[in-house]
């Protein structure tokens, strides 16, 4: 019997006995006051017989849940210790599984780390390939080619595997601690260079640290071996004396000799072969640096003859002034114009013309020296403005062979392009140069420019001074003379 069943038959007795319970209270209340009926007595004798029938069942009830008790208790304990054993299983099975993945978690995570190790070393190895290349000698190259080439394509081919790309990187790492013991003692080795008439010669090649010698098959050509612009060949730069090359080549042969050792490293080689005259300096602006030489020459020949009329300038002596100054306060004129002859140069010559209208108004006097003075200072001045022109012009002249050299240097650029700097070279020193003589002639013309106009007002300068003199002095014989004249009259009226 289920459990909800019991229940439900004990429910139905508890609801029959209390029933017959009410009823049995209910009909002896009734009895005091009128008689029983038969059908009263039945219903309730029914009830009875029910509630017994009810409390029967109820204690057959309790006896058979008493007796299946037992055995479901026990059954209980027995799921319980069950439930505890799968429980522990659980248990089990569950740390064990976490265990196991923690451990995957671990191994995915070394595994990570060691992809991006052998990811970083990988990296290490390509680069140490790239430097280990950038820093052989151009005849090394040719001898290590093999390898690197080797190294560099197995990135890019992925039908190797990791393993076969690691070997052919540490090849090279190989290659390079073996060329570090043969660096120890020099190295000798065959390869092809490029001779000073640009044809590539076999031969054998002698390194010791930085310098390389070469000497060809043939023997005719022996130097040193070094790097060309725009050139993947190891170039030959040939001993110009016949004891180096003598020595050079028993050293290529292994025959003995010794080494010429150039200590700029091949530096001076190449200092030598881009010295240049002058002339072919001036050469490389192109055509603005020939009006730019007339500008310099014609400026040069005018400062020249400026400097020359000043330099014999004569200048006015003060004993011949202070001489000249008293026969003027004296009012001799014919001594003032032999003093003004004696003074010579623009300063006589002005005093001269002052000296001959002695007597006249004072007014026309200081018009004709100021005559004399203005001639003067135009004809000290004169071929200045131009100097000042060439000095101003040079700068300007330099600035459009600058434009005009930028110029053909981008139209070369545009037909080589710029992997070659020597092809640019001709465009960016004409514009250099022209700029570098348009200052060096517009400089000196501007110094010696203001020199020469320094020295100009400098001699009109004391032409005015002696002019100025020389009127103070007329003035005071004036006022000496008009006084000396009112005297004599007062006398004359007395």
């Amino acid at each position: 019997m289920s459990e909800g069943k019991t229940m439900k038959t004990i429910f139905e007795l508890f609801r029959l006995a209390l029933g017959g319970l009410l009823l049995v209270a209910f009909v002896p209340a009734q009895g005091g006051e009128a008689p029983q009926q038969p059908g009263f007595d039945n219903a309730a004798g029914e009830m009875r017989q029910q509630l017994e029938q009810s409390l029967a069942e109820l204690a057959r009830l309790r006896e058979s849940i008493t007796a299946e008790k037992l055995p479901m208790n026990q059954q209980l304990r027995e799921l319980e210790v069950q439930l505890q054993t799968v429980r522990g299983d659980y248990q089990k099975v569950t740390r064990l599984l976490d265990s196991r993945t923690l451990d995957l978690s671990n191994l995915r995570t070394e595994n990570t780390q060691r992809r991006d190790q052998a990811t970083y070393l990988q990296n290490l190895l390509s680069e140490y390939g790239r430097n280990f290349e950038s820093r052989l000698h151009i005849s090394e190259l040719q001898r290590y080619r093999q390898s690197l080439d080797t190294a560099r394509l197995a990135l890019d081919n992925s039908k190797l595997g990791e393993a076969e790309v690691f070997a052919a990187e540490t090849a090279v790492v190989n290659t390079s601690l073996d060329r570090v013991e043969e660096a120890l003692g020099g190295s000798r080795f065959e390869g092809k260079a490029v001779d000073a008439n640009g044809l590539v010669q076999a031969g054998t090649f002698v390194l010791l640290g930085p310098v390389a010698v070469f000497r060809s098959a043939d023997g005719s050509q022996i130097g040193t071996a070094d790097t060309k612009l725009g050139s993947l060949e190891p170039s030959v730069q040939p001993f110009p004396q016949p004891e180096q090359r003598e020595a050079a080549a028993q050293l290529a042969l292994g025959t003995g000799g010794g080494l010429p050792f150039d200590p700029t490293l091949g530096n001076a080689h190449k200092a030598a072969a881009i010295e240049e005259t002058w002339l072919e300096h001036v050469k490389k602006g192109g055509p603005i640096m020939y009006p730019m030489a007339v500008l310099a020459g014609a400026a040069l020949l005018v400062v020249l003859g400026k400097w020359l009329s000043m330099l014999f300038v004569r200048r006015p002596a003060r004993r011949s002034v202070e001489a000249l100054l008293q026969a003027v306060r004296k009012g001799d004129r014919n001594d003032a114009i032999a003093q003004a002859e004696t003074i010579g140069g623009p300063a006589g010559q002005m005093l001269q013309a002052g000296a001959e209208h002695l007597g006249e108004p004072r007014e026309l006097i200081e018009e004709v020296m100021y005559e004399r003075v203005l001639s003067t200072r135009l004809r000290l001045n004169g071929w200045l403005p131009f100097v000042a022109i060439c000095a101003t012009s040079a700068p300007l002249l330099g600035l459009l062979g600058t434009v005009t050299g930028i110029m053909n240097t981008f139209n070369q650029m545009t037909v080589y392009g710029t992997g070659d700097p020597k092809t640019l070279s001709g465009g960016i020193s004409e514009a250099l140069i022209t700029t570098e003589y348009g200052l060096i002639i517009a400089i000196p013309s501007l110094l010696l420019h203001a020199f020469l106009s320094r020295r100009a007002r400098s001699i009109v300068d004391e032409l005015e001074k002696v002019a100025l003199r020389f009127l103070a002095e007329l003035r005071k014989s004036e006022s000496a003379a008009a006084a000396s004249a009112a005297a004599r009259q007062a006398i004359e009226v007395a």
